[in-house]
């Protein structure tokens, strides 16, 4: 899900200092083992799966814009087809009846400091019709304080807004599901995970974004199925763990576009109105989703 790095051990300074360098010391050498075990066997370059989905439904094709970290770039699909954007392309299009256009900007490593820099990398008259975010795990384990990481993806999620699209945010997974981290490191990153999720769910919401909570609606398939989940490395999604992940996303997505108006557990509706107040016709083959 994150790289896995010696930050782990580093994020819980202050709480480590209390209980004693002892403990310091056992959780450096966790996290050492951690790297170890998982290593690189993914490689850093996700599959490029930016194309335009389901063209034989006609007409315009939404655009859907992906910003975040190995996640939302895919690190660990088999195919392009696999990726998280490429899933959650196929099942817009088909919800939607309209083509999907996709366009990943995310970056395998990517702390929530570098989204910024991913859109910056758009064309000037890039407007996506609907953004999903995916970031927060490489700020856990590389020490990034929280306050930080959330007034930046504040930062980020305006900027998307100022381009016209919705935004969907999917908050930072539970880093406790990893097998790799022995306990307490695990159950330390888990804590830290979920500070941050609550954080990035807080300001996103007030932001106008849309919000899934990783965590909760994906979360338990990655405990209790982990060889299915997890690829390889036993660290980030696999095909499987990736088709779990989109198909757990697309209500907020539906949700972003005017498609539907109620999602289930796990997702939250922003605090501001959405500038799409109808639901788009899925007949109509051309224009912006939601617009007149």
């Amino acid at each position: 899900m994150v790289a896995a790095t010696a930050g782990v051990a580093g994020a819980i300074g202050v709480v480590g200092a209390a209980a004693g360098a002892g403990f310091v010391t056992l959780l450096k050498r966790q996290a050492a083992h951690a790297r170890d075990v998982i290593g690189k066997p993914l490689g850093e370059e996700a599959i490029d799966a930016d194309k335009v989905y389901k063209k034989t439904f006609g007409g315009t094709p939404v655009e859907l814009l992906v910003l975040g970290d190995s996640i939302a770039a895919g690190l660990g699909a088999e195919t392009r087809g696999g990726t998280l954007g490429a899933r959650l392309a196929k099942g817009t299009a088909k919800a939607l009846q309209r083509p999907v256009r996709l366009r990943t900007a995310a970056v395998v490593g990517a702390e929530t400091s570098m989204v910024p820099a991913q859109l910056e990398s758009l064309p000037d008259g890039y407007r996506p019709d609907v953004a999903v975010v995916i970031v927060g795990g490489n700020d856990v384990t590389h020490r990034v304080p929280q306050k930080d990481s959330i007034r930046v993806l504040g930062e980020v999620i305006d900027a998307l807004r100022e381009r016209g699209a919705e935004v969907v945010v999917g908050t930072c997974p539970d880093v406790g599901a990893v097998r790799p981290l022995p306990q307490p490191l695990r159950s330390l990153g888990r804590r830290i995970a979920k500070q941050l999720a609550d954080g990035q769910r807080e300001i996103a919401l007030a932001k106008g974004a849309h919000v899934v909570s990783l965590s909760d609606v994906v979360g338990p398939f990655f405990i209790t199925n982990p060889d299915e989940m997890f690829a390889i490395d036993h660290f980030h999604p696999s095909a499987m763990g990736y088709k779990r992940t989109a198909k757990a996303m697309l209500p907020s997505v539906l949700a972003a576009l005017g498609q539907v108006h109620q999602v289930p557990f796990g997702h939250h509706l922003p605090e501001l109105p959405p500038e799409a107040e109808e639901p788009p016709d899925p007949d109509t083959n051309t224009g912006r989703v939601g617009s007149s």
